[in-house]
């Protein structure tokens, strides 16, 4: 006999992250539309500013070494920025075709707590996460979101804040 889930979202990976260290969190779906090899969400369509819904964003050292960076949707991350963050020299996106490999996440789905948890990687917010309070950061699958404290987050994750934002 199976259990019914009357309305409620299975879990994820990061939500079962979060109520493990008792950080609160609210479940969010999004839909999502097919561009090319990838999906998009449809931000437009939910009752939530672009610029709370954070994009997590992974970059790559000359030595192959991952950076994640976490900015807001309607942003653009910056590079240097990133680079500048993580007292590194210069700093590029990884190619759509490595990035599950590296990350474990296909792109859409990446997630700072996911990566950190899976992957241990260095992880920047871009320094709006923290004034904004909540923000919402991916749960690990397309589609899925979840809106939490950024601070809360941040510390998990043994992140630090930055100006991350392309001027």
């Amino acid at each position: 006999m199976t259990k019914k889930n009357h309305g409620k979202l299975h879990k994820t990976l990061v939500e079962q992250v979060l109520d493990q260290h008792k950080i609160k969190y609210q479940q969010i779906e999004f839909a999502t539309h097919q561009v090319g090899d990838v999906f998009e969400l449809d931000a437009h369509q939910q009752s939530y500013q672009r610029h709370q819904i954070y994009k997590t964003l992974a970059a790559i050292t000359k030595d192959h070494e991952p950076i994640i960076g976490v900015v807001p949707l309607d942003c653009r991350l910056s590079l240097k920025k990133l680079a500048r963050a993580a007292d590194k020299k210069k700093v590029q996106m990884i190619p759509l075709k490595d990035l599950a490999a590296i990350t474990t996440f296909e792109h859409g789905a990446n997630t700072p707590v996911g990566i950190y948890e899976k992957k241990g990687y260095p992880i920047y917010f871009d320094c709006s996460a923290q004034q904004q309070g909540e923000i919402i950061i991916s749960s690990g699958q397309i589609g899925r979101s979840v809106l939490v404290n950024a601070e809360a987050v941040a510390k998990l994750v043994h992140a630090s804040f930055a100006d991350l934002i392309e001027a």
